[in-house]
This record gives C-alpha cells, structure tokens and sequence, in this order.
C-alpha cells in the first residue's frame, strides 16, 4: 500500500478547470488528468517566477517533491496540448480531500488529520468539504 500524500498548500483555486482543443467534438477527446498541486506548482514556477526553493516553501512541501510534481505537471501539460487532448484540473484523491474557505478563498489539500477543517489562511471554520475548483 503507497504511503498517503503529505498535506500541500495552494493559494487559490483555477479560475477554469476544464481545457479542450478548439473544433473537436468532446466524444472524440482523450482526457489528461492535472492535479490540483501540479496545477499549483506550474503556477508558483512559470507564472510567478519563483525559484523551486522559494515555491515548495509555499506549498509546503521539500524542494526535490516540488521538482517531481513540477515535472509532473509540465509534462501533463505538453502532452494536452502536443497531443490534442483536453486538459482537466482535479484535486488530489481523495476527492473529498479538498478544501475550499468560502471567506478568503483559500484552497488546501488534505486537511489535518483530527477531522478539524479550520482555513490555514483566516482561520474559518466554514470550510466546505469540496474545492470550487
């Protein structure tokens, strides 16, 4: 049985979470799967210009897991868009695993793991028990 994936921090929640090419009919498209904390990786590093160093602290994670889940994500992304597919932004399993803070829309993964579903951010406890992502 793998071990459970440590808890990893993402600071919000896509704006969309499903990507398909243009002028293909949605029967005819393969599907690949970017998860939340990929999604959040490609963010920090080829959005915001972090240093891998500098965006695994943010996520929370160790720089060589940032570097895999990157590499991960970079490559998810190339073969959407080399290969034709729709792209879709999922969290990580469980599904339910996911949080979402309706009160700073701040978005975790894995919450701890005493049932406490308190907002890292703001501390809210209104936390829903799924993304909006």
């Amino acid at each position: 049985m793998a071990r459970p994936k440590n808890p990893r921090r993402v600071a919000a929640a896509p704006v969309a979470t499903y990507f398909k090419p243009r002028g293909i009919p949605m029967s005819d498209l393969e599907e690949v799967e970017l998860d939340l904390d990929e999604f959040e990786a490609i963010r920090l590093a080829d959005l915001e210009g972090l240093y891998q160093q500098e965006a695994a602290e943010a996520m929370h994670v160790s720089r060589q897991t940032f570097a895999r889940v990157l590499e991960s994500g970079r490559r998810k992304v190339a073969e959407a868009l080399v290969r034709g597919r729709a792209l879709r932004i999922e969290g990580l399993e469980p599904k339910d695993a996911t949080r979402y803070c309706p009160r700073c829309r701040h978005v975790w993964i894995h919450p701890p793991r005493d049932g406490k579903a308190a907002c890292p951010s703001c501390g809210d406890t209104t936390s829903s028990g799924e993304s909006r992502a």
